[in-house]
């Protein structure tokens, strides 16, 4: 009996087969696309039994050429948000997904897959009904839209489903193996750079209401993220869409001071915002035109549903995953 994992060698795929080895489960068939060769490195250290190209996978599953499959963590998607091709954008979320799952329901087998935050797009509430669902980009919709499918099969709460699937709407999740993603890797990650390479970390200035550096996001540290992951694998009667972040919004402002201060750990003493601004160790930027009116103030997942299905997670605030992060990436440098 084997689990699977697409987009293995991405951000969250890797860390879920990172956290699938630490229980000692190594019989993984990983799933990607290494047409970025440099991804590699996320699974160099890590055990699985087999890799699959994605162009080959999907029809071998549906054909049952792997035997048995306990579950598919579904993790492979386009994630760019600013991505502005609709075809290739559903094609990847969508189709792909939605052929994906009816594999699962033919194999028996439990699905584990990634929706997203950005189904609520500019709605001031983030808890899992349709009415607080306003995607501002076709990323957003492409994963609401898997949602709605999966709710006009197998009811709201997914109660109807036959074997369990369970979605999960990602908020701002960060932390080890995002290397690879570019432009869209977190906000610590590209201001951990910024600091070694500037002396000072980059935020945006004011917009939408909000002061400079103050627009609020739910920040999710990656551990926290595999550990409900894995929690519903080990409860296989549970079933449903969940949102996955912290619970708690907190500021940019909050990311670049924990930032800072691991950075200049542990030699220094902790700055204070206002020190540090004084001191030119954060500067504030124009907002970007190219995000008017497609980006989030303000996210804070309503961990309401996750809680009534029995997961009692406890997660990291930003000062603590920040912390570890930066002594992560520290350490490979």
């Amino acid at each position: 009996m084997s689990i699977v994992v697409t987009g293995a060698a991405g951000f969250i795929g890797s860390n879920i087969v990172k956290g699938l080895n630490k229980r000692g489960i190594t019989n993984i068939i990983a799933v990607d696309d290494l047409t970025d060769g440099d991804k590699f490195i996320n699974l160099s250290d890590l055990k699985i039994t087999d890799y699959v190209d994605h162009q080959d996978f999907y029809e071998l599953f549906r054909a049952g050429a792997y035997g048995k499959v306990e579950a598919v963590f579904h993790e492979g998607a386009c994630s760019d948000t600013m991505e502005t091709d609709g075809r290739y954008m559903m094609d990847n979320n969508f189709t792909t997904t939605s052929s994906l799952q009816k594999s699962c329901l033919l194999q028996n087998t439990r699905l584990i897959y990634a929706s997203s935050a950005a189904t609520y797009g500019g709605s001031s509430v983030f808890k899992e009904t349709p009415e607080f669902e306003l995607p501002l980009n076709v990323y957003g919709y492409s994963k609401l839209l898997f949602d709605q499918r999966m709710r006009a099969m197998y009811g709201e709460h997914f109660q109807n489903a036959p074997q369990q699937i369970v979605g999960f709407r990602y908020f701002n999740v960060y932390g080890p193996r995002e290397q690879h993603k570019g432009r869209m890797a977190s906000v610590a990650f590209h201001q951990h750079h910024q600091f070694k390479d500037l002396g000072r970390v980059k935020l945006f200035g004011a917009y939408g209401g909000y002061g400079a550096g103050e627009q609020m996001r739910d920040f999710v540290y990656i551990d926290d993220v595999v550990d409900v992951n894995l929690w519903f694998l080990d409860h296989p009667e549970k079933s449903g869409l969940f949102n996955l972040g912290s619970g708690r919004a907190q500021p940019f402002n909050d990311v670049a001071l924990s930032v800072i201060n691991a950075e200049r750990a542990p030699s220094t003493s902790h700055l204070e915002l206002s020190e540090a601004v004084q001191q030119g160790l954060i500067e504030y930027i124009d907002f970007p035109q190219a995000l008017v009116g497609k980006y989030q103030c303000y996210t804070q997942a309503d961990l309401n549903a996750l809680r009534a299905a029995g997961c009692k997670h406890s997660f990291k605030s930003v000062q603590e995953g920040v912390s570890a992060y930066i002594s992560t990436l520290n350490a490979k440098s």
